[in-house]
């Protein structure tokens, strides 16, 4: 199964309207993997937790996560990050990255609606976290093409074959 080079990564990370699904260690012991929204800049994918949000807890608890980016329709492109997550901004300083919130919300929603979600909900305070895929575990891979003259049945990475 072909992997995504670097400028095939960027292209996907930066379309909108995937979800970044974040596994955190939960408080109690039990994993938790959320679906949520993001931001890829400066090699690196950007999320906010709400303050209430149980994540957030689990990353103040446990900065280790795993993110996981992908599309079910071909090619197919996917993408898991195993890192540490690192807190940029803590709750109540949000009026310090708030342009960033509202891109993130730019990806998913109209522009429109998306300012007025901003607005609507400026005080409820949120935290800004990064994933650096620079220093994080990454994997990628695709389905593979045949008009890049690729077998469109290595499906299977070859650590998965006993030979």
């Amino acid at each position: 199964m072909p992997g995504l080079t670097t400028d095939e990564l960027t292209a996907f990370l930066d379309e909108p309207g995937h979800l970044l699904r974040l596994g955190t260690n939960g408080t109690d012991g039990v994993p938790r993997v959320v679906p949520i929204w993001f931001v890829h800049r400066d090699g690196a994918i950007w999320f906010t937790p709400r303050a209430r949000s149980a994540w957030l807890a689990d990353l103040r608890a446990d900065r280790a996560v795993c993110a996981t980016i992908d599309e079910t329709a071909a090619p197919m492109r996917k993408l898991i990050a195993r890192g540490t997550a690192e807190l940029v901004h803590d709750l109540g300083e949000d009026d310090e990255w708030r342009p960033m919130y509202r891109e993130i919300a730019y990806r998913y929603t109209s522009e429109r609606f998306a300012d007025a979600y901003v607005e609507d909900t400026i005080d409820e305070e949120r935290a800004l976290l990064r994933l650096d895929l620079g220093s994080a575990e990454v994997a990628t891979w695709r389905m593979p093409s045949p008009d890049r003259g690729e077998d469109p049945l290595a499906v299977w990475g070859r650590q998965y074959y006993h030979r």
